[in-house]
C-alpha cells in the first residue's frame, strides 16, 4: 500500500551509469534505508558493463547512496521508524537533464483484514466469470 512518492537522485560510477542506459538495471529485491542521516539504496542489481576491463567494474548489488535534502531524509526517517514503513524503488529512469533518477515509495504492508478483503473480492470476480461463461 504506498503512501506517498518522491524522486531522489542517486550517486553512481561511469560504468554503473552505462549499464543502466543500456537497460541492464534490477530493481526487483531493492529497497531504501536511512543510515547515520544518509539514504542508501540496497539489492539494486546493475549488471557489470560488458566493454569495460575488470579493473573499471562496478560491484553488482552494491548500496548506492541516494541524493536527498537534509529535511527529506530526516521526514523519511521519522516515517520509517516510527510506522514501520518501508522506502521501495519504484521505478529508474533519465529525466530531461539525462540524470539518473530513482522513484521511491513510501509503502506500508497490508494488515490481516484488507488482505482477506481482497481475496474475497478476487473469489467473487472470479465467480461472476464462470457464471457469465456458463462454466459453473
Amino acid at each position: 500500500q504506498i503512501e506517498r512518492t518522491l524522486e531522489a537522485g542517486i550517486a553512481l560510477r561511469g560504468t554503473e551509469v552505462k549499464s543502466c542506459r543500456a537497460g541492464q538495471a534490477n530493481i526487483v529485491d531493492g529497497f531504501a534505508r536511512v543510515d547515520d542521516g544518509s539514504c542508501w539504496l540496497h539489492n539494486v542489481d546493475i549488471a557489470p558493463h560488458s566493454t569495460t576491463a575488470n579493473y573499471f567494474q562496478h560491484e553488482a548489488r552494491a548500496k548506492r547512496r541516494l541524493l536527498l535534502h537534509k529535511s527529506e531524509i530526516r521526514k523519511l526517517e521519522g516515517e520509517t521508524a516510527a510506522s514501520g514503513a518501508t522506502l521501495v524503488p519504484l521505478s529508474l529512469y533519465f529525466n530531461d537533464r539525462n540524470l539518473l533518477k530513482v522513484e521511491l515509495a513510501v509503502c506500508r504492508g497490508k494488515n490481516v483484514r484488507d488482505k482477506r478483503q481482497d481475496i474475497r473480492e478476487r473469489d467473487d470476480k472470479r465467480m461472476m466469470s464462470r457464471l457469465s461463461k456458463g462454466l459453473w
